[in-house]
């Protein structure tokens, strides 16, 4: 899966630099609007609700990578792994700190996902969360259990089977946050964070298709 690899590898580069383009935005952003009087998003704001709810999923997702990278000695499984672990904690760490910059507290009592009810994606109401109150993507604990006592390829298919699952949804909350929120470094992060997991997907998929 060599030629896996120098993607994923290539990848890897460009969501690190789009990361710090990300970084030094919000730096260049911060620094305009100090003493502007520019009210910061509401706590009911799709832009929190984005921040927050997608911090619990990049968590889970960073969860499993490390999980996955000590129970196989693939490369290629392993550099995906360490890859989305690292993004994804980045990216934790962002939404952390906007919510810490705009005063807002980093839980609610709003149901998760309720700020996605505005997009377009989501015409039909009532809650997006599944039946068993996880929101969609999310692995259960069965199938966390799952993959903490699988190994080898068992724990890569296991591991590439959920993680699509997770992008997936994951996506989709991302398109959301750039459709619904207002401020211009969430919105941008957000489509980034889009177009890294459909991506990310495709090659996934690929390399579930060449498992034994």
């Amino acid at each position: 899966m060599t030629l896996h690899l120098e993607t994923w590898q290539k990848r890897a580069l460009i969501a690190l630099a789009g990361a710090l383009v990300l970084s030094l935005l919000a730096l260049a952003f911060v620094a305009g609007r100090v003493g502007t009087g520019v009210e910061h998003p509401a706590a009911n704001s799709a832009d929190a609700g984005f921040a927050r709810d997608m911090q619990i999923h990049h968590t889970q997702a960073v969860e499993m990578s490390r999980l996955v990278r000590d129970r196989t000695d693939d490369e290629v499984v392993r550099v995906i792994a360490y890859d989305i672990a690292m993004t994804q904690q980045h990216q934790i760490g962002q939404m952390y700190a906007w919510l810490e910059e705009w005063g807002l507290p980093q839980s609610s009592s709003t149901p998760n996902m309720a700020w996605m009810e505005g997009s377009m994606d989501h015409h039909g109401g009532g809650s997006m969360l599944r039946d068993d109150g996880l929101m969609p993507g999310m692995a259960t604990e069965e199938q966390m259990q799952e993959l903490a006592d699988a190994s080898g390829v068992e724990a890569e298919r296991i591991f590439l089977t959920l993680m699509i699952t997770h992008h997936e949804a994951g996506a989709e909350m991302a398109q959301a946050g750039a459709e619904l929120a207002q401020e211009p470094r969430v919105k941008v992060a957000a489509e980034k964070m889009a177009e890294a997991q459909v991506a990310e997907i495709t090659a996934m998929e690929d390399m579930l298709d060449e498992l034994p």
